[in-house]
């Protein structure tokens, strides 16, 4: 097969299970500093539980994403030494940051947060939870000046076939940066939002269960949490599909599929870059952009109603949308996910959208080396993913009364004593 075509499907796999992770970590981190902080103004022990209770998912799917995120970084060197080499001084700032605040503070600070807990004042403690929610949103906020800049490039110069930086503010303010960073912080509320809805409405169902108190403040929280997320995250993609229209042709003329469009804006795009095939493939961006939204109308359905439900307690007593609210877990993921698909399989053919074709971009290596690399990159992921959801899972149906994150010795089940 093409190297370049193995090289592309590596990257895609790979960001994108990066990417399932991170939506999560997101939107937990902000409503776990809200839980603590409910707990220290009120000294309501539930809040105190909720957190520890839903911070041990929330730590499990961190340090999956560290790993995965690592794994990612990775192949820049891998499969893209074309990239670096054209666009480094520009790109690599921002991926740099992005390490040093993911990796070092948000890491100590998370550390702290977890090992912390009755050994510190509480309100040490919690400061240290909005550190860690700081932290996570400002590593996503570099990532995503890194990825506004390859797909439009601004606040450069060339010099000697090298980009590099003459504006840095035009960096840090690229319109398609902070309209994407805004659009994925709405989505992250709303991933977490119906991951605590659909959990909670999974005990609630439970009729018997001894933590019907818990489950409802929760299942408030989520729904809450995902309403919010809701207008933010369509105005926003709507200011995309703007800016798309006017700075990436060829994505447009591909979602549009329109072939007077295509035909039009491919004629364009030779005259002004020369002899080449501009139009990305139009059946993925298409079908990845239409699923996104989709499942977006879908969520909305369900959340809308949870709220409407949610004013005279309904949504506490009803069985049948609490199950529709726990079959909805999977969708803010699967949307996440098409996406991010969308926005990337659009910029092609380019790496960075009109400055460097993604085939000059790949470094040259054989068609076994990245067929080797992405067998073993699809299976380390493949595992993690199976282990992070398993783990997240087994949490999730043992309930708060067995919750792991800041317990003692004293909390700990006593092992059998076995007399010889």
């Amino acid at each position: 097969m093409d190297p370049l075509l193995l090289a592309r499907l590596q990257f895609a796999l790979t960001t994108s299970f990066h990417f399932l992770f991170v939506t999560l970590t997101l939107g937990l981190a902000l409503l776990l500093a809200v839980m603590e902080t409910r707990y220290v103004r009120t000294g309501d022990e539930t809040y105190a539980r909720m957190t520890k209770f839903w911070g041990q998912i929330y730590i499990v799917n961190y340090a999956m994403g560290i790993v995965t995120g690592i794994v990612m970084e990775f192949q820049f060197g891998l499969n893209w030494n074309g990239l670096g080499h054209t666009a480094g001084n520009v790109f690599g700032a921002p991926l740099a940051m992005e390490t040093l605040v993911a990796f070092f503070a948000e890491s100590t600070f998370l550390g702290m947060w977890i090992f912390g807990w009755d050994r510190l004042p509480r309100k040490v403690h919690l400061t240290l939870m909005w550190l860690v929610t700081l932290t996570a949103f400002l590593s996503a906020y570099w990532i995503m000046v890194a990825n506004g800049w390859l797909h439009h490039p601004v606040g450069y110069v060339m010099r000697g076939g090298e980009a590099h930086v003459t504006d840095f503010a035009k960096l840090l303010t690229n319109p398609f940066t902070l309209v994407a960073f805004g659009h994925i912080a709405a989505g992250a509320l709303i991933t977490a939002g119906v991951f605590l809805a659909g959990i909670s409405g999974y005990h609630l169902r439970r009729k018997k269960t001894a933590e019907a108190d818990f489950f409802r403040r929760s299942l408030r929280i989520g729904v809450i949490t995902a309403g919010i997320g809701l207008l933010p995250s369509i105005g926003l993609g709507v200011v995309q599909f703007i800016l798309i229209r006017y700075d990436q042709p060829s994505k447009d003329a591909a979602f549009n599929n329109d072939p007077a469009q295509i035909a039009q804006t491919q004629a364009e795009m030779v005259h002004t870059y020369g002899p080449g095939h501009y139009i990305p493939p139009t059946a993925a961006v298409e079908n990845s952009g239409d699923t996104m939204m989709y499942i977006w109308v879908l969520v909305t359905l369900v959340v809308v109603t949870s709220l409407f439900m949610l004013r005279r307690g309904r949504l506490f007593r009803s069985s049948r949308i609490q199950r529709v609210l726990t079959w909805t877990v999977p969708l803010p993921f699967i949307a996440n996910i098409a996406g991010w698909l969308f926005r990337e399989i659009g910029r092609q053919p380019w790496a960075v959208y009109g400055l460097l074709r993604t085939d000059q971009a790949s470094s040259h290596i054989s068609a076994g080396w990245v067929t080797a690399s992405l067998i073993g990159f699809v299976l380390l992921f493949l595992t993690l993913a199976t282990v992070d959801y398993t783990i997240i899972a087994r949490y999730s149906r043992r309930g708060p009364d067995r919750a792991d994150l800041g317990a003692t010795e004293s909390d700990a089940t006593p092992e059998p004593v076995i007399a010889f």
